[in-house]
Order: structure tokens, then C-alpha cells, then sequence
């Protein structure tokens, strides 16, 4: 009785374990499902302990398994109650993050319409405002959209077009065109890996003089589509240059044509319509406008109005029969054919201006071209004046660095207006303490400009016998330098 009672406590303290902490009403129905499953056997220690009062003792061995089993599936149940709520903490951090990002979304929306809002009222006021019409050519600039759609169209034409923009062939492909069918024919079951490996062995067996008409084709082909890379890059240049250039004159002559109509409209506070082209043939009048044209005249004189003229002449038209209509209908006939034929010459005519203006504007993008070539050449001009500059500057530094490196070099003597400065110096600063610098050069430059020849060759004698021991210096010390190279090394 004593075991019964033992085994009873534990079942108890496992379920009341379980039941208020960790196991909702939800997880309960699970709980059963999965005891039933097992084939009864999460129940069968109920059982066999009613069943042990009355039969015998042997019934001990299995209520431990049906404990153990128990107790397993109690901690499984544990375990997927921890991994449900780890579940649903990743889900509602989830959750929040969702409706954060719905709530930016949403003040960016609103921000959008705000915005949308404010360029519409703009607008407005811009289609309020009489129209802006430059009175200038612009420069030929194309659009984005055009130039797509002209490399779309190189791109289709490529095959229609010359030769002479496709890269050449290397000297191994062209001969390869030629003995691929030769190979083909000798090695019919052969792939496209093997003729290329039969052919590569063949071109690695032939000598430089079986090769050289080849080498040369693709030489001469390669120069002819360098020349014609080389002046496709010198034209595109050229034209980045002038439309750089006309740019800048259209910009500004656009501002200045901008501020005069911006006066203009302040002054006038009145709509612009659009201009009409008065060449244009005028549209013919209907049989109806034609007849209430006729009765306005006679419904004017009995003092009616606009509205009232034209119920009446409208409800006269419906209730007229079709042979009071038909001189009217006849008239408008003739005035349409009349019409139709003005139109096609009309048209006729704007097709050959149309002609016209390509031409010219034909003959315009070549002259801007030359335009181009010779701004272009003017640049080269500046740039290679600029690296001459340069390349004399950098060797005049690299030849005076090589006459400071050498100590033993002979200095050269001062020149007259420098020997007559050093003394005229010292006279001025004597005179006139404290005077600076720049003013003191000054004054000693006119005073040498006032000297006379006779002055000036006192200084000029001076200068001549120092420049003479100099130049006997220089030819000793290249004398010495000449013996110094020549003499070899211990």
C-alpha cells in the first residue's frame, strides 16, 4: 500500500507542476491529443494502479515505464511551449517593425501630395503667364532622347553600313575562314572543338613567309580603322566644344530675352493668345451657320439678342424641309471642295519648306563642324605651345640644379646696372634711412636711366673685365671636368 500511495503523490506533483504556470486551456486539448496517440499509454498508469489493488505483484516493472514515458512527454511539452513563446516575441518584433515602416510610408505619401500640391499651384500661375517665345536659333543640340534613338538606329544599321567601322580581323581568324572548309571536307564527323584543334596545329606548323599576307592584310586593316576611330574621336570632341561654347551664348542671351518679357508682362497683366499661321486656309461654313447667317441680319433689326438668335435660327433649321435645305447644302459643298484643294496646296508648301530647312540646316551642322575642327585645332595649338613651355622650364630647372650641385663652378660676374645698384644703394639708404624696398629700386632705376653713355661706361668697363676672367674660369674648370672624365678610375 505504502508503493501505491508513492506512486500516486508523483503523478500529482507532475500535473500540478504544469497546470498553472506554464499550460494554457489551448495547449490542453494538444496535451490529450498527443497522449491518445501513443496507443493509451501517457493513461495506462491510472489504470494499473487501480488494477494493482486487486491483482498481484508483478504489475511493478511496467507502471515505471509508463512514469518514464509520461515524464518524456511532459518535458516535450515544455519544450514546445518555450519555442512557441520565443515564436511569438520574433512575431510581435515583427509586428512593430511592420507598422513602423507603414507609418514612414505613410507621412511620405503625404509629404509627396503636399508637394504635388505646390508645383499644380505653380503651374498655374506659369499657364497664367503669357507664353515665352526667344527670338533666336537655338544651336543643333540634340535631346537625350534623340541620341538613344540614334544609337538605336547605328545599332540596327550596322550591317547595312561600309566596312570601314568594323574592327579587322587578326591574321589566325581570316586564315582559318579560308582552310575551314578544306578541313571540314577531309574530317566530316569531326566537331567545331576538333577542326579548331586541327587548325591551330596547322597554323602553329606554318613559316613566317606562309603567314606574312595575312600579318599584312590585318596590318593595313588596322591602320585604315585607327585613321577612322582617330577622326570619329577628333570630330566628337570638337563638337563638345563648340556646343560647350554656344551654349554659353544662348544661356545668356536667353537670360536677358527672359527679363525683358518678365517686364513686358508686369506691364501689360494680360493673356497672350497663341499666334495662328495667317497663310492657313480658313475651315468653310456648315449648310446651318451659312443659313443663320442670312437670319441674324433680319433678327438683329427686330432687336434680339445672341441667345435669342440662335434658339430661334436653330428650331427654324430643324423644322425646315430638306428642299429649303438644299441650296444652303449645295453652297457648302462647293466651299468644302474649295476648301480641301486650298488645304493640299497649303500643305504641299509647308512640305517643301520642310525640305528646305533640313538643307539648311544640312549645310549648318557642316559648317559647324569646320567650326569645330578649327577650335579644335586652336586648342591643340594652345596645348602643345603649353607643354613646349613646360618641357624648356623643366630642363632650364634640371640644367640650373646641375650648376648649384657643383660647388667648383665659376659664378657669373654682375651686369653693369647691378655693380652701379650696389653702390647707388648705399648712397640712397645713407640719405634716407628706413625708405622701403620697392620705392628704393625705383629710384635707382631712374637713376640710371638718367645717366649718359659716358656715366654708363664707367659700369659698362667693369662688367667687361669681370665677364672676361668668368669666361677663362668656365674654360678652365671644363678643361679640368674634360681631363677628369677622360682619366679612368682606380
Amino acid at each position: 500500500m505504502a508503493m501505491s500511495v508513492q506512486k500516486k503523490g508523483r503523478s500529482r506533483k507532475a500535473l500540478k507542476d504544469l497546470l498553472p504556470s506554464e499550460v494554457n486551456i489551448s495547449d490542453s486539448s494538444s496535451l490529450v491529443c498527443d497522449l491518445s496517440k501513443d496507443d493509451g499509454e501517457g493513461l495506462s498508469p491510472r489504470v494499473s494502479r487501480k488494477n494493482s489493488r486487486k491483482g498481484p505483484a508483478k504489475s511493478k516493472p511496467s507502471l515505471s515505464e509508463a512514469e518514464k514515458s509520461f515524464a518524456d512527454e511532459l518535458l516535450q511539452l515544455q519544450g514546445r511551449l518555450q519555442q512557441l513563446q520565443l515564436e511569438k516575441e520574433k512575431t510581435e518584433g515583427l509586428l512593430k517593425q511592420r507598422d513602423e515602416m507603414l507609418k514612414q510610408k505613410d507621412e511620405e505619401i503625404e509629404n509627396r501630395d503636399k508637394e504635388h500640391e505646390k508645383l499644380q499651384e505653380e503651374l498655374m500661375k506659369t499657364q497664367k503667364l503669357k507664353e515665352f517665345k526667344p527670338t533666336m536659333n537655338f544651336p543643333l543640340v540634340k535631346s537625350l532622347r534623340e541620341k538613344d534613338q540614334d544609337k538605336n538606329d547605328k545599332k540596327k544599321s550596322k550591317g547595312k553600313i561600309g566596312d570601314q567601322k568594323r574592327k579587322p580581323c587578326p591574321a589566325y581568324v581570316s586564315w582559318c575562314k579560308d582552310q575551314w572548309n578544306d578541313v571540314k571536307k577531309e574530317n566530316l564527323d569531326a566537331d567545331f572543338k576538333e577542326i579548331s584543334n586541327v587548325l591551330g596545329t596547322k597554323w602553329k606548323a606554318l613559316s613566317a613567309d606562309e603567314k606574312k599576307p595575312y600579318t599584312d592584310r590585318y596590318q593595313k586593316e588596322k591602320e585604315a580603322y585607327q585613321e577612322v576611330v582617330k577622326q570619329e574621336k577628333r570630330e566628337k570632341e570638337a563638337m563638345k566644344l563648340l556646343e560647350e561654347e554656344q551654349m554659353q551664348k544662348t544661356a545668356m542671351e536667353l537670360l536677358e530675352q527672359y527679363l525683358q518679357f518678365q517686364q513686358e508682362v508686369e506691364k501689360e497683366g494680360k493673356k497672350a493668345r497663341k499666334e495662328k499661321d495667317p497663310l492657313k486656309p480658313k475651315h468653310p461654313m456648315s449648310a446651318f451657320f451659312l443659313f443663320s447667317k442670312e437670319r441674324r441680319e433680319a433678327l438683329l433689326q427686330e432687336k434680339k439678342t445672341i441667345l435669342e438668335i440662335s434658339k430661334i435660327a436653330g428650331e427654324e433649321w430643324k423644322n425646315m424641309a430638306e428642299e429649303q435645305k438644299a441650296p444652303y447644302e449645295e453652297i457648302a459643298k462647293t466651299l468644302k471642295e474649295n476648301y480641301n484643294q486650298e488645304i493640299k496646296l497649303y500643305k504641299q508648301k509647308k512640305i517643301e519648306e520642310a525640305t528646305t530647312l533640313e538643307k539648311e540646316e544640312e549645310e549648318h551642322i557642316k559648317v559647324r563642324m569646320q567650326e569645330a575642327l578649327q577650335l579644335l585645332k586652336k586648342k591643340e595649338k594652345t596645348d602643345n605651345m603649353i607643354k613646349e613651355t613646360k618641357e624648356n622650364r623643366n630642363r632650364k630647372k634640371k640644367a640650373k640644379e646641375e650648376q648649384i650641385a657643383d660647388p667648383n663652378r665659376p659664378k657669373r660676374p654682375p651686369s653693369s646696372f647691378l655693380l652701379f645698384s650696389k653702390e647707388a644703394r648705399k648712397q640712397v639708404m645713407e640719405e634716407r634711412p628706413g625708405i622701403p624696398n620697392n620705392t628704393l629700386n625705383a629710384m635707382i632705376s631712374v637713376k640710371w636711366k638718367e645717366m649718359n653713355e659716358g656715366e654708363k661706361k664707367i659700369w659698362n668697363d667693369k662688367a667687361a673685365e669681370g665677364l672676361c676672367a668668368y669666361k677663362k674660369e668656365v674654360e678652365e674648370y671644363n678643361k679640368a671636368l674634360m681631363e677628369n672624365k677622360t682619366t679612368p678610375k682606380e
